[in-house]
C-alpha cells in the first residue's frame, strides 16, 4: 500500500492555525511591551490581553472579568479544585464528588486532598461512559465542597450532562467544575447557561497554542490564588502575561466557535464512517463510549488479541500518528484507567487504539486509515500466541470455554 502521512491525534494537541500564529507575531516581535507596564508600549499589550478576554467572554456565555488566563488546562484544573476545596472548608465542607475517568489533573489533585484531610466519592461512568444524574444527586451531602466532572472524555470522547449536573448543584448549593479542555472549540460550550461555576481550557486542542489556557471563575466566587508574586489577573494569578499566547488563545476560540457549525457535521460523519468500517473489518473488537454522545472526531476502538504500543508501533511506520489513550500516559505500560473505568478487562484494554479527527481530516486520509489498521490488526494477531487462544476458544462449544 501507498504511504502517507496521517495525523489523526487531534486530542492530544492541533495544528496551530496560520492565522492564529498571523495574530501572535506582534507581540513576538514588535509588540513585545510588558502589559503591566503604564507607558504607552506595555500598555499595547494589555489592550491585547483585554480584548481576548473579551473574545472568550463573547464565545463561551461569560463575563470578561469571569476570565483569568493560565499555563494550560492542568493548572486550571488544580486552581479550581484546591481553591475550591480550601475555601469550602472554612465552612466545614471536606466532601469532593468527581468520576472514575477524569484526567489525571483533576484525579491526582483529589488525591493529594485526600491527603490533606478531604473525602472524595468518585462516581462510576458505566460501560457507556457517562454519568447518571440520579448518581450525583445521591452522592451529595451536606459537606460537599465541590463537584467537577469533565465535559468530554479525553480517551473515548463521550459528553457529559453538564447542563443538567450544573443545574443540580446549583440547586443543592454545591461548586461545579468542569474540566472542559476537550470540549471548548468543539462543541456548544454555555458557561452561564449550564449553570457552570468553574471552568477549564487549553489552547492547544482547538488550533491554538501549546502553554496557554484559562479558568473561568462565576463572579462571585472569591477564590485565591495559586501563584503569588504579582497583581496580574486581577491580582489571583501572579506572573508576567503570555500575551502572543493569549492573543493566539482568542483567535484560535474566535474561529473554532465560527466554524463548528460547517466543521463538526463533516467531522461526525467522517468519525461515524470510520467507526463503521473498523468495526466490520475485525472480529472482536468493540468501540469504547456511547455512540451518539461523544465528540465529533473521538474514534476510540479496542482490538482483543492485540498489545497497544505495539499497533501505535507499526501505524507509525505507516505514516499514522494515533493513540492509545492520552498523551499523558502514553509512556505508561498500565491499562488506561478511563478504558478500566467503563468495564473493560485488562488484556481488552491494552489493545485500544484512538483515533481523533479534525478538519484537517479528509476523506482520503479516512480511506488510508480503513486500509491500513485492519491490515496491521490482523499482522499483529497473526503473531500473537494470545489472539490463538483466543481463537481456539471461540472454536470450543459454549459449554467447554
Amino acid at each position: 500500500m501507498d504511504k502517507r502521512f496521517v495525523y489523526a491525534d487531534n486530542a492530544a494537541t492541533t495544528r496551530l492555525l496560520p492565522q492564529v500564529l498571523d495574530k501572535m507575531t506582534p507581540y513576538l516581535t514588535e509588540e513585545y511591551g510588558n502589559p503591566s507596564s503604564l507607558y504607552a508600549f506595555g500598555q499595547k499589550a494589555h489592550e491585547a490581553v483585554q480584548e481576548a478576554r473579551l473574545t472568550v467572554a463573547q464565545r463561551l456565555d461569560c463575563r470578561p472579568d469571569e476570565v483569568f488566563f493560565t499555563s494550560g488546562g492542568s493548572e486550571a484544573d488544580n486552581w479550581a479544585i484546591r481553591m475550591a476545596a480550601k475555601q469550602q472548608a472554612a465552612k466545614g465542607r471536606k466532601h469532593l464528588i468527581s468520576t472514575a475517568f477524569e484526567h489525571h489533573a483533576v484525579l491526582h489533585t483529589l488525591k493529594a486532598l485526600e491527603k490533606e484531610g478531604f473525602e472524595v466519592t468518585l462516581l462510576p461512568v458505566h460501560d457507556n461512559g457517562i454519568v447518571r444524574v440520579d448518581e450525583l444527586r445521591d452522592a451529595l451531602r451536606e459537606d460537599t465542597a465541590l463537584v467537577t466532572i469533565m465535559f468530554a472524555n479525553n480517551e473515548i470522547g463521550t459528553l457529559q450532562p453538564i447542563g443538567e449536573l450544573g443545574a443540580l448543584c446549583r440547586e443543592k448549593g454545591v461548586l461545579f467544575h468542569t474540566d472542559a479542555v476537550q470540549a471548548v472549540g468543539h462543541v456548544p460550550v454555555d458557561f452561564a447557561g449550564m449553570n457552570i461555576d468553574m471552568l477549564s481550557l487549553s489552547a492547544h486542542k482547538f488550533h491554538g497554542p501549546k502553554g496557554v489556557g484559562a479558568l473561568l471563575c462565576r463572579k462571585g466566587l472569591r477564590l485565591g490564588s495559586l501563584i503569588e508574586g504579582g497583581a496580574q489577573e486581577s491580582g489571583r494569578r501572579a506572573g508576567t502575561e503570555n500575551t502572543p499566547g493569549i492573543v493566539g488563545l482568542a483567535a484560535a476560540l474566535d474561529i473554532a466557535c465560527e466554524r463548528m457549525a460547517q466543521t463538526a457535521p463533516r467531522i461526525a460523519a467522517m468519525r461515524d464512517r470510520l467507526i463503521d468500517g473498523l468495526l466490520a473489518s475485525s472480529p472482536r473488537c468493540r468501540l469504547n463510549g456511547d455512540r451518539e454522545q461523544r465528540l465529533p472526531g473521538n474514534v476510540n476502538i479496542s482490538f482483543e488479541g492485540v498489545e497497544g504500543e505495539s499497533l501505535l508501533l507499526m501505524l507509525d511506520m505507516h505514516g499514522i500518528c494515533a493513540s492509545s489513550g492520552s498523551a499523558c500516559t502514553s509512556g505508561s505500560l498500565d491499562p488506561s484507567h478511563v478504558l478500566l473505568s467503563i468495564g473493560l478487562i485488562h488484556e481488552v484494554a491494552h489493545g485500544s487504539l484512538r483515533l481523533t479527527l479534525s478538519e484537517d481530516t479528509s476523506d482520503e486520509d479516512v480511506d488510508y486509515l480503513l486500509e491500513t489498521v485492519p491490515a496491521v490488526v490482523k499482522y499483529l494477531r497473526d503473531m500473537s500466541p494470545l489472539w490463538e487462544r483466543i481463537v481456539g476458544e471461540d472454536a470450543l462449544p459454549a459449554s467447554q470455554r
